[in-house]
């Protein structure tokens, strides 16, 4: 026979009305209280209906996280996505969320999944992940003042979004004063992102090192088309490049191959920084030299900050600063 919160009650010896206060965490419980009541829950083995409570609630008790576009290999097997996905989704657990994810191939049918799952109240809220110029979803949430949270410095309305992010532009300028402090000076930044606002940022900071520096920047090497990997070697050989920036680890493995299939050595001869320090930092040799970005605090506080939201706490934008750190590998050597 199934455990019900008369049981629960009766063991307890408080109230019904006590017990399902406790379970939908009212404020009105003393802590004492709910530590009591949920003691008894547990040695009972009962298991509240959320779905029955969450209707009478209109709630769903669950969060959409939303990829960007997974329009190419590096974006559909980037571990960043599955780390913030695992930090959210543990982060979402401690308040008794679930998580939805929405994915598409690009921003059309991504945008109406977002909507579907709004519109069917599948989730209470959403976390982006992203941040990209040509994204519909900021606009579609704001003008219909649905909770969310951005991890990555919005485009637009910044003052009225609450977001996550690293200091993006000191990034960009300190892995490129790393490679300067070890003697480089023919730098290049590679990217296959070029919408998203850490690219812009990064790129920034690399530019504002060698101006620092006195030293010439050089365009961005952005690999959009097949001819953008087929002529990068010319390009190395033409600039004299000794040290690459590259926008993340995964990539960096791919300009890893690049460099080696134009006959150059990795790092004799061309050094490369990454950013992420991701599991591929250390599955390829030589190892990465990377900054650490803390993922896990990236996505633990998206979450949060996103339920301080539901949680009818004071709703205005913010900026949330998570500190990085440069981590030293093989990847960098001396000229």
């Amino acid at each position: 026979m199934s455990i019900t919160v008369k049981d629960v009650a009766q063991k307890a010896g408080v109230a019904t009305s006590t017990v399902s206060r406790v379970i939908n965490d009212h404020p009105s419980i003393s802590e004492d209280t709910k530590k009591k009541v949920r003691k008894i829950m547990d040695e009972l083995g009962y298991i509240p209906n959320v779905a029955a409570r969450n209707l009478g609630k209109q709630i769903s008790s669950a969060l959409g996280v939303v990829l960007p576009p997974l329009d190419s290999k590096e974006r559909i097997g980037n571990p960043f996505h599955l780390e913030t996905i695992e930090t959210i989704n543990e982060a979402a657990h401690q308040y008794g969320m679930s998580v939805a994810i929405a994915s598409a191939k690009n921003f059309t049918a991504l945008s109406a999944h977002v909507e579907r799952m709004h519109r069917q109240k599948q989730v209470d809220g959403f976390i982006l992940t992203y941040s990209d110029k040509d994204d519909p979803i900021i606009r579609y949430l704001l003008a219909h003042d649905i909770p969310f949270t951005v991890i990555g410095q919005p485009y637009i309305d910044d003052e009225r979004i609450v977001y996550v992010d690293n200091d993006n532009q000191l990034l960009g300028k300190q892995a490129t004063d790393y490679l300067l402090a070890e003697g480089h000076e023919r730098i290049i930044f590679a990217t296959n992102i070029t919408h998203e606002n850490l690219y812009f940022e990064r790129y920034f900071g690399y530019q504002k090192a060698l101006m620092m520096a006195n030293l010439p920047t050089l365009p961005a090497a952005t690999f959009e088309t097949p001819a953008d990997y087929t002529q990068f070697g010319e390009r190395l050989k033409q600039e004299e490049v000794t040290a690459i920036v590259v926008i993340d680890d995964l990539f960096a493995v791919r300009m890893m191959q690049l460099v080696n299939l134009a006959g150059y050595r990795v790092p004799e001869d061309i050094s490369i920084i990454s950013f992420n320090n991701s599991i591929f930092a250390t599955l390829i040799h030589p190892y990465l030299t990377s900054m650490d970005i803390d993922i896990p605090s990236l996505g633990q506080l998206a979450t949060q900050r996103l339920m301080d939201q539901l949680q009818q706490k004071p709703k205005k934008g913010s900026r949330i600063v998570v500190p990085h750190q440069l981590i030293k590998r093989e990847s960098v050597m001396k000229r």
